[in-house]
């Protein structure tokens, strides 16, 4: 798909006003009423330019009546979605059951562009993509994925190389409707696989990634490797290296290597040292014994850094409320509007021990506003400049006023 690059003009950022409503109501009408209600009355008045349905239990058996009664009520000119395995609504997190999260913006001059995305396997290995508007220009965007019929790393590397730079944010849909179909929603139908999302346009985004991981052992280059498999690590096997690496962590990492060993990679390497927030963390997905090479969940090549990660709850707290402690700084006292929030479906109160966790942090950090969003199989945002789908992140879109 060939992009145009054209001048970027400056920006007037424009009022912008959010408002999220819950429902955990049985019946899927009257749940999606009462959810797409709050919204409005939050709204007072102002149109709703956009809303962001995220959808799981029974609403799912029947998706088009949930879709029908949030247009009566909030009347949106543009709705995007998905079904969930559990939904987000300011401070609170519905993990399992039946549950409707309505989002709501009312944008002023600023400006949305709907999108339904497919790809067509022209041959193994190379694919059409179709529907994606030119991001080139645009102030954001969010992109809503079916896992089994969407191919997100390979557009997101294409979007990397074609209009890097750009708040994109989103996830994976992570529960289907109750006839195993894909659970993307576009203005009042339910569509047949790919992506659904929009373009933004005068709206100031900020993006937040927040790695639920912490940074363990040394820092090691890679000196070979082919895809997403790593041959060498500082000119060794890369197995027998990582095991060295293990082997030399104090008894506290050792103890953290048990829940679950992750490999973070850099993706700027130019910076002269690397904190948390500097890796895309990714999964180690098979090792050879025999040749000492190791497969991650993501693409590599020669001269990156990387070092060992493992889930970690009190890093993943600590890390949240720092990232977007960070984006408040860059609001420079403005109050946000409100945030999108997507969050790997394998935090919450498995990971925590407690329900809500994040969705507190996130009404915490941003002074209460607004926010809405659910647990993903897969989180969109960027890092160094280019886009990944992460693992045990919680991702956030910040919304300016």
């Amino acid at each position: 798909m060939a992009i145009t690059r054209t001048a970027r003009s400056i920006v007037r950022w424009v009022s912008v006003h959010i408002a999220t409503g819950l429902s955990t109501t049985p019946d899927a009408r009257a749940g999606a009423l009462e959810a797409a209600s709050a919204a409005a009355r939050a709204l007072n008045g102002r149109p709703c330019d956009l809303a962001v349905l995220f959808a799981s239990g029974a609403h799912l058996a029947e998706p088009e009546v949930t879709l029908a009664a949030v247009h009566e009520m909030l009347g949106p000119m543009t709705l995007v979605g998905c079904g969930a395995g559990g939904v987000i609504s300011d401070a609170r997190e519905v993990e399992d059951g039946t549950a409707v999260s309505v989002w709501a913006a009312s944008l002023g001059e600023g400006e949305v562009l709907p999108f339904h995305a497919t790809v067509e396997e022209l041959e193994e290995g190379s694919g059409a993509l179709s529907g994606l508007p030119d991001l080139d220009g645009a102030t954001g965007a969010i992109l809503l994925a079916d896992p089994y019929s969407f191919p997100t790393d390979a557009v997101l590397r294409f979007l990397s190389e074609a209009t890097p730079l750009l708040p994109l944010l989103g996830g994976m849909a992570s529960a289907r409707t109750a006839s195993d179909g894909s659970a993307l929603f576009l203005g009042e139908e339910v569509v047949d696989g790919g992506a659904v999302g929009v373009r933004l346009d005068g709206v100031e985004i900020l993006p937040c990634v927040s790695q639920g991981a912490a940074p363990i052992g040394p820092e090691l280059t890679i000196t070979a490797a082919d895809g997403h498999i790593i041959g060498e690590l500082a000119g060794k096997p890369a197995l027998s290296k990582l095991r060295e690496a293990i082997e030399s962590l104090s008894d506290d990492d050792r103890d953290l290597v048990d829940g679950g060993l992750l490999m973070g990679i850099v993706v700027d390497n130019n910076k002269p040292e690397y904190v948390q927030g500097d890796f895309l963390v990714s999964g180690l997905v098979g090792a050879d014994p025999d040749t000492g090479e190791v497969a991650l969940g993501t693409e590599v090549r020669p001269g990156q850094v990387v070092r060992l990660h493992a889930r970690d709850a009190t890093s993943a707290d600590r890390d949240l409320h720092q990232a977007l402690s960070v984006r408040m700084e860059a609001l420079g006292g403005r109050q946000p509007a409100g945030a999108l929030v997507f969050a790997c479906n394998g935090r919450g109160s498995g990971m925590f021990g407690v329900p809500g966790h994040d969705a507190e942090a996130v009404a915490s950090e941003l002074g209460g506003a607004p926010a809405a969003g659910f647990f993903a199989a897969g989180e969109i945002g960027p890092v160094g400049g280019e886009y990944f789908m992460h693992s045990f992140t919680a991702t956030v879109a910040v919304f300016a006023r």
